[in-house]
């Protein structure tokens, strides 16, 4: 039966895993970005081109590099959360 706690475990399961997914994608991303300000604030070029095309191609790179574990890790939570589903039907 779904109880209040246990909707509790699986909105808090899930909140923390998406957290996690997008952290993953978003951190190079963010690092990246944050060192192309300081080259840009040092030298004082303002291309638009200069701060958007690392950030992506470091984003490609991230998803490139961790997809198979982000897809692995989401198709892992879908198996467990169906499981526990079966398990409160009875």
């Amino acid at each position: 039966m779904l109880t209040p706690d246990v909707a509790v475990d699986l909105v808090r399961d899930s909140l923390y895993l998406v957290m996690l997914l997008v952290t993953v994608l978003i951190a190079p991303g963010l690092v990246v970005g944050l060192v192309v300000s300081l080259l840009q604030a040092a030298t004082q070029i303002n291309e638009q081109t200069l701060s958007f095309l690392p950030r992506l191609l470091v984003t490609l790179l991230a998803i490139t590099l961790m997809g198979r574990w982000l897809a692995g890790t989401l198709m892992d939570y879908c198996v467990a959360i169906f499981q526990r589903a079966a398990a409160l039907v009875g």
